[in-house]
């Protein structure tokens, strides 16, 4: 099972403030450094629990490119990237370019967004968002194999349309939710799946896993050519399991971690709390410990 982390981006995410670009840096070459596996970045404009003030974040795509330059053999994924902020030709373009800067190390992580208050606050349309998205995957997965496609829908029109460079591989596409359309979706569309976020494994975790091996029996799909990820909500402290998300030291983490390889998953995606690099060498002990 390999093992990647979250990036620090958000103002809930650094030490009492935004990060900066310097302090994502480190954090992105210290895990690359250490030998985690992939990367993940998120995707809005306004970031904040619903029904309290907006807190500043980042802009992904530019922070994956960044990354992309930055680092030289970590995997680079996204958590995910809101089809409805950039037309799905556009979006194909720039996985393509960041594909490229990176030496093809890009993942693709789609969604449909869900956040409201940056929808109204930058002029993007909140109804139909799943259809929207069922279009945008009809047009960026075709780009990214590097055909030449006409597409009319509701929503989606490209014409003649082709990506110049071309891709130099089928970039892999990866789609996050759980509700049953977009479960559909994914198992029809994607290379691989993340369902977000979990503390230890627990029954929650377990429907969600048996739905998307529904989905994927209804779309007469092998679950073993879909890629299952999995985000991990993680405090790493001598405390005990808090709420949703797993607290404790890193015997304990190493424990977490080995009963999410059980369960089949291929990717575990940790969001430390803290974020730091004294964080990600805490996880780093956990591994060690899972290698003894």
């Amino acid at each position: 099972m390999r093992i990647g982390v979250t990036v620090p981006f958000g103002a809930s995410d650094g030490p009492g403030r935004l990060p900066t670009w310097r302090e994502m840096r480190g954090f992105a070459t210290h895990a690359e450094a250490i030998g985690l596996d992939s990367l993940w970045v998120c995707d809005h404009f306004l970031s904040g629990p619903a029904g309290r003030p907006a807190e500043a974040i980042h802009e992904g795509w530019t922070i994956v490119a960044a990354l992309a330059a930055s680092t030289s053999t970590i995997e680079l994924g996204q958590l995910v990237m809101c089809v409805s902020f950039r037309s799905p030709a556009l979006l194909a373009k720039m996985a393509v370019t960041a594909d490229g800067v990176s030496g093809g190390r890009l993942l693709l992580g789609l969604g449909a967004g869900w956040y409201d208050p940056e929808y109204l606050a930058f002029g993007f349309p909140t109804d139909h968002r799943v259809a929207r998205f069922a279009e945008a995957l009809q047009i960026i997965g075709p780009l990214l194999r590097g055909e030449r496609l006409t597409f009319a829908g509701r929503y989606h029109q490209v014409r003649d349309a082709v990506l110049l460079p071309p891709p130099d591989r089928p970039i892999p596409i990866l789609v996050a939710g759980h509700r049953p359309r977009m479960l559909r979706l994914t198992a029809r569309y994607a290379d691989a799946w993340n369902t977000a976020w979990f503390g230890l494994p627990d029954g929650r975790l377990g429907q969600r896993l048996g739905d998307m091996h529904s989905a994927l029996q209804a779309e007469n799909r092998d679950p073993a050519t879909l890629r299952w990820t999995v985000g991990m909500d993680c405090e790493l402290t001598d405390a005990g399991q808090t709420g949703g998300s797993f607290a404790g030291a890193a015997g304990e983490l190493a424990r977490a971690i080995d009963a999410y390889e059980r369960l089949g998953i291929d990717d575990l995606i940790v969001s430390l709390q803290p974020s730091t690099q004294q964080g990600l060498d805490r996880l780093a002990r956990a591994m060690t410990i899972r290698g003894h």
